[in-house]
C-alpha cells in the first residue's frame, strides 16, 4: 500500500512479483493499493496493479468507496478512464448512497463526471461485429468498430467535432460505412430504452450521433463526396449577428426526431429549447451538452469557437481549423 501511494514502480513491481504480497490487500480503512494509487493520481501504478489482477470493483472500504470513486475524487480523467476500461461499475453507491459520478460532481471534478457519464464499453459495440441469430453478416464490420467507438465515447458533442472525427478517418468517411454505423447506433439507442435499467442519457446521445451521421451521408451523396460543405454550413453565421442558424436547427431537429416521446429527458430538453428564439440563449447545443455530460454551465473555461473543444482559444487545438470569422 505504501509503495502504491508513493508511486515507486520498481519496488512495487518487485513486491508484486513475489508470492507473499496480495495485490488486493487492505489497510486499516479497507483501502486497496489500487484505491490509494487512484486517489494519489498515480496512473502508471494503477496500470501495474491492474495487470497483476487488482480488483477494480472491490468495495471493502469502511465507507463503501471503490477505486472509481477515488479516481473521480482525484480529478484525474485518465485514471478514471483506466478504471472504466478495467470494468469498474458505475452504478455502485457508497455508504451515503452516492455513485462515483455523483461523488466527483460533489467535489467539483466535472471532467471526471463527463468521462464516467460518456463511457461505453468496447465489448458492447463489438457485439455487433459478429453475426447474430439468422444474420449471415455482422451489422458492423470489425474495421469500423474502433473509429465508431472513439466517436461514441467522445465528451465533445459539437456537431463540427463529430463531422471532423468522421472526416479524419478514411474508413468512416464514406456513405456505406456511415450507413452501417448509424443503424448500429439506432439499435443501441433502442436497447437503452427497452432494457430494464433504462438509460435515457445514452439513448439520446446515440440518437444524436446517428442523426449527425445521416446528415454526413446526405452531403457525401449530394455534394461532391466531401464533408467540407457540411462543416462550412455548420459554422456559417447569419449576417446580423454571426449566429450559426443551420447548426442550431440541425441540433433541434435531432432532438425532435428522438423516437421515444415518453422519455423524461426528451421532455426536459423540449421544455428548455422550444420557447427559446433561435439566436438567443440557451442554445440547443448547450442544453443538449448539459443534459448528457452534466457539465456545461458550471465550468469556467474557454471552448474552441470552431468545434467546441474544451480548453482551446480561438484556434482549434484539435482540427487546426480557423474560427468562424475566417470562413
Amino acid at each position: 500500500v505504501t509503495e502504491a501511494q508513493r508511486g515507486n514502480m520498481q519496488e512495487a513491481g518487485r513486491l508484486l512479483g513475489s508470492k507473499n504480497v496480495r495485490v488486493n490487500c487492505l489497510d486499516e480503512h479497507g483501502m486497496t493499493p489500487l484505491m490509494h494509487a487512484a486517489y494519489k493520481g498515480k496512473i502508471d501504478m494503477c496500470r501495474l496493479l491492474l495487470r497483476h489482477g487488482a480488483d477494480v470493483n472491490c468495495n471493502e472500504h469502511e465507507h463503501g468507496y471503490t477505486a472509481l470513486m477515488f479516481a473521480g475524487l482525484s480529478g484525474n480523467k485518465e485514471i478514471t478512464w483506466v478504471m472504466l476500461e478495467a470494468g469498474a461499475e458505475t452504478d455502485v453507491v457508497n455508504s451515503v448512497g452516492r455513485t462515483a459520478a455523483q461523488m466527483a460532481a460533489f467535489v467539483g471534478q466535472h471532467d471526471c463526471v463527463t468521462v464516467i457519464n460518456n463511457f461505453f464499453p468496447r465489448e458492447r459495440l463489438d457485439y455487433y461485429t459478429k453475426p447474430q441469430g439468422l444474420d449471415k453478416e455482422p451489422k458492423l464490420p470489425i474495421k469500423l468498430a474502433g473509429p465508431l467507438h472513439r466517436i461514441i465515447t467522445t465528451t465533445n458533442l459539437h456537431p463540427v467535432k463529430i463531422v471532423l472525427l468522421v472526416k479524419e478517418n478514411p474508413l468512416l468517411a464514406e456513405a456505406e460505412a456511415l450507413t452501417k454505423c448509424y443503424r448500429v447506433l439506432d439499435l443501441i439507442c433502442e436497447k437503452c430504452m427497452k432494457q430494464r435499467d433504462m438509460n435515457e442519457v445514452l439513448a439520446i446521445k446515440m440518437h444524436y450521433i446517428s442523426c449527425v451521421f445521416q446528415k454526413c451521408i446526405n452531403f457525401l451523396k449530394e455534394r461532391e463526396a466531401s464533408l467540407d460543405g457540411l462543416i462550412k454550413s455548420l459554422l456559417k453565421g447569419r449576417d446580423v449577428d454571426g449566429f450559426p442558424v443551420y447548426q442550431e436547427k440541425l441540433i433541434r431537429e435531432c432532438i425532435r426526431k428522438f423516437p421515444y416521446c415518453e422519455a423524461t429527458l426528451l421532455q426536459q430538453l423540449v421544455r428548455s429549447i422550444a420557447p427559446v428564439e433561435i439566436g438567443s440563449d440557451p442554445t440547443a447545443f448547450s442544453v443538449l451538452t448539459q443534459a448528457i455530460t452534466g457539465q456545461v454551465g458550471f465550468v469556467d473555461v474557454e471552448f474552441c469557437t470552431t468545434c467546441g473543444e474544451k480548453g482551446a482559444d480561438k484556434r482549434c487545438s484539435v482540427c487546426k481549423m480557423v474560427s468562424l470569422s475566417n470562413w
